[in-house]
């Protein structure tokens, strides 16, 4: 049972942060790079689900106590206000600083943009 480990250990790192007076110029995320399937598989066990996935963030101004965006019933697939992992890439350069809509040189000297098409997500943003 990972999720009590992980609760205990991000509560107490937001908790650390914000009374050292760190919390607000700190961005923390935590997320993985998939969900897990709705449905066990024949094996008894759940594969590897890119369709719907959770993640926390804290921190950097963002105001606490959100829930954004919903999955079905079963966790298979957005119910609301689908988002994608572009999406968090353009709120965290947003809120480092970084314009989500600008441009970089890759090593052959071609512009290649920062974000693939990501939108900041405003709830996070506060925009």
């Amino acid at each position: 049972m990972l999720c009590p480990t992980f609760d205990t250990t991000f509560s107490a790192l937001v908790t650390d942060l914000a009374d050292r007076g760190l919390l607000d110029e700190t961005l923390v995320v935590a997320t993985g790079e998939f969900g897990r399937s709705p449905r066990i598989n024949p094996e008894g066990g759940r594969d590897h689900w890119g369709n719907c996935f959770s993640l926390a963030v804290a921190g950097a101004g963002i105001a606490g106590g959100q829930v954004i965006g919903a999955s079905d019933r079963i966790g298979g697939s957005p119910s609301s206000r689908l988002l994608r992992p572009p999406d968090l890439a353009a709120t965290v350069l947003h809120l480092l600083g970084i314009d989500p809509a600008a441009e970089f040189l890759d090593p052959l000297g071609r512009p290649r943009p920062v974000t693939s098409n990501g939108t900041v997500i405003r709830e996070l943003a506060g925009v």
